[in-house]
């Protein structure tokens, strides 16, 4: 196999010498390419037309959100973006980059090392692997039906990761105040939670909110797990709740998708309804296929709308997915099962 060829894009050249030392000691990927604006990132693309381009967002002559705006229709290609705890890299994930790392601060070295000889690696080989350019398909028009009173006491279950901001996104934002409890669990680091659910609040019909213990299940409103503790489903006093504790990693993974299945197939059971989204690996298939045997419906989303065809890809094969989806047709079939 040959190397992930990457263009690395920073304006700082201490920190670009550092991304590029780092990538180059994983044995796997090359930096064929360094740019410290989008106009030298522009004729390097040309040149040398990368696997992967890695893009910090604040940049002299035009930011990386404007300059992903300008070259995703031209020249789609997988774009990881580096930044800092900040709003506007869901801005990117908009504009078409395929996921994104948090830029560590410096502070300790450690947190360092492993950002530059673990994390970034390994989000590069998974962007190498993703579909760019946005997937086009007729949406269909307004989703609804009357929700059916054996529904709404439904919970409604959701995992993504690689490519899910914008796939969640796209669900969610066809959501109306009568759906069901919603609970979401999407792979991201603490603080960009908190940044995604107000982010969903402000853009959705329906509530959103970053969950924490305590919280109820409501119609309406859907909790998203924060970034650095696993989300279960519990049930007190009638009423289903969740609890967020736990900070080791499942399936390499906090939050974890399979965590957060499972608890819904073990306390929820058939009144469940089980949603898994484009994502790398293999995390929240078998709790899929929990929630299936457990008599939830379940849907996963099809290659061809899929960024990155893994977590939907395991659990079909596992048998866990019910009914296979492209994913604009996904908020219409949720609604569909909770009227009958």
């Amino acid at each position: 196999m040959r190397k992930i060829r990457v263009l690395v894009v920073e304006d700082s050249l201490f920190f670009r010498r550092m991304l590029v030392e780092g990538l180059n000691s994983d044995p796997n990927i090359e930096v064929i390419a360094q740019a410290k604006d989008p106009y030298e990132a522009r004729d390097a693309i040309v040149k040398y037309n990368p696997d992967v381009m890695t893009l910090d967002v604040e940049l002299p002559r035009m930011n990386g959100i404007e300059f992903l705006k300008k070259l995703m229709p031209q020249h789609p290609l997988p774009v990881l973006v580096i930044s800092a705890l900040d709003n506007k890299v869901f801005d990117a994930l908009e504009a078409g980059a395929v996921d994104f790392i948090n830029k560590p601060d410096g502070s300790s070295g450690n947190r360092l090392e492993t950002f530059l000889k673990n994390e970034m690696p390994a989000k590069v080989k998974i962007a190498s692997t993703a579909k760019v350019g946005k997937y086009k398909q007729v949406e269909i028009g307004n989703i609804g039906g009357k929700i059916s009173d054996a529904s709404k006491q439904c919970v409604i279950a959701i995992g993504a990761s690689t490519g899910g901001t914008e796939a969640i996104y796209d669900v969610v934002r066809k959501f109306h105040r009568d759906i069901p409890g919603v609970v979401i669990c999407q792979h991201m680091p603490p603080g960009f939670t908190k940044m995604y659910a107000e982010r969903l609040n402000n853009q959705c019909e329906v509530s959103v909110k970053e969950a924490k213990t305590g919280d109820k299940v409501l119609q309406g409103q859907v909790l998203i797990a924060p970034g650095d503790k696993h989300m279960r489903i519990v049930k007190l006093a009638g009423e289903y709740q969740v609890e967020c504790r736990g900070t080791d990693k499942v399936n390499g993974h906090c939050p974890s998708v399979d965590v957060l299945f499972d608890s819904v197939a073990k306390n929820v059971g058939k009144d469940a309804l089980g949603v898994i989204l484009t994502g790398m690996g293999g995390d929240g298939a078998k709790g899929l296929l929990r929630m299936r045997k457990a008599g939830a419906k379940t849907i996963g989303q099809d290659e061809a709308s899929c960024v990155v065809y893994g977590m939907p890809k395991v659990a079909y094969d596992l048998g866990a997915v019910q009914y296979q989806l492209p994913l604009v047709s996904v908020p219409g079939k949720i609604y569909s099962l909770l009227s009958k």
